[in-house]
């Protein structure tokens, strides 16, 4: 493995940005790729490392791109003849390289903590905080007046929401409100500053109300307020600081799931809505060919073909007439409505 590759991906891990790490596993002559060969794919496109040949690319790529969607990690088969490697817990796809090797690489999704602001010093805000770290999520507690040893270890303290606001950049955050009475109206609206994607406030409906009439009357916007869960957490009949803390994470477990969910599904429907202006076939080969990041194109007859690799092209280009009758029959030179593959 290549140790500036593991640097990198060490580095945007450390960043909390996505990202797929994809290693050769496994692979057949002739196939230029070889096991522990790597790459990284990350979330905006970007691709760096070698998994074999370019034919090896654009599967890799959306493979890449649904592993960050759903969080999976998948071992990915790429085969001249698929059914050949068909196995179970094994996505197969063709192998269109004309050198006709095969190989398997695993995709590995890297995904950041999910992130929670925790505000106030009560034993519900301790215990939230406590709970939320043992569960995975990067804590951040605000609280002015924490002493040494009041959070969990691992829990970062800040004094006020700007420290954490500076230590988010970009992240989704998770926000509860569990100053119990103290400071209740600068936490919230400190919290609501950050965008969260969920706000919670532990407090009774009545208390809560007083809280939004005074923010409301400070010229916080109604659709904020509206969006706050208030009592914070399912309604499970909690009583004590844990059954609080267990109750708040279930609901925010629920908003992310259903989150990711209708992520998932919208993508699907934007992609079933606009595949035609996403992918093309190579009518060399076959392949299916993302048309956004497509880097062999040719013109042809004022069309743009679009192709895996430029060996591809260069083939298509020497007898574009017959190469493009030929692409017609698999699902048209240039075409956009190809199938995944």
């Amino acid at each position: 493995m290549r140790a500036e590759l593991l640097a990198r991906a060490a580095a945007l891990a450390e960043r909390g940005e996505p990202f797929v790490l994809a290693v050769v596993t496994w692979r057949r002559p002739a196939s230029s790729a070889q096991p522990g060969d790597m790459a990284i794919v990350t979330a905006d496109g970007g691709f760096d490392g070698w998994l074999g040949g370019a034919c090896t690319r654009p599967t890799v790529e959306r493979e890449a791109r649904a592993a960050l969607a759903d969080g999976k990690p998948r071992l990915l088969s790429l085969s001249p003849e698929p059914p050949a490697g068909a196995r179970p817990g094994i996505e197969v796809r063709p192998m269109t390289c004309h050198s006709g090797g095969s190989v398997e690489i695993y995709l590995e999704p890297v995904l950041p903590a999910p992130r929670l602001a925790v505000f106030g010093d009560s034993p519900a805000a301790r215990t939230l905080a406590r709970l939320a770290t043992a569960l995975g999520y990067a804590v951040a507690a605000v609280a002015p007046d924490a002493g040494d040893g009041d959070f969990a270890a691992g829990v970062e303290v800040h004094r006020d929401a700007a420290g954490l606001a500076a230590a988010t950049p970009g992240r989704p955050l998770y926000a509860v409100v569990a100053t119990m009475g103290d400071w209740d109206e600068e936490a919230l609206a400190a919290a609501l500053a950050l965008a969260p994607v969920y706000a919670g406030v532990v407090a009774s409906r009545r208390r809560f109300g007083e809280i939004r009439q005074t923010l409301a009357a400070r010229g916080v916007e109604p659709s904020a307020l509206d969006a706050v869960r208030s009592p914070a957490g399912l309604a499970i009949g909690a009583t004590t600081p844990e059954e609080i803390a267990l109750s708040i994470l279930a609901e925010i477990v629920q908003v992310r799931r259903a989150a990711a969910a209708e992520a998932k599904h919208g993508g699907d429907a934007e992609s079933a809505e606009s595949g035609a202006a996403a992918t093309a076939v190579d009518p060399i080969c076959g392949m299916t060919v993302d048309v956004a990041g497509a880097r062999h194109v040719a013109d042809w007859q004022g069309t743009s073909v679009y192709f895996c690799c430029g060996g591809c092209r260069e083939r298509f280009l020497a007898e574009p007439a017959r190469r493009a009758a030929a692409g017609t029959t698999a699902g048209g030179a240039g075409s956009t409505a190809g199938s995944e593959v």
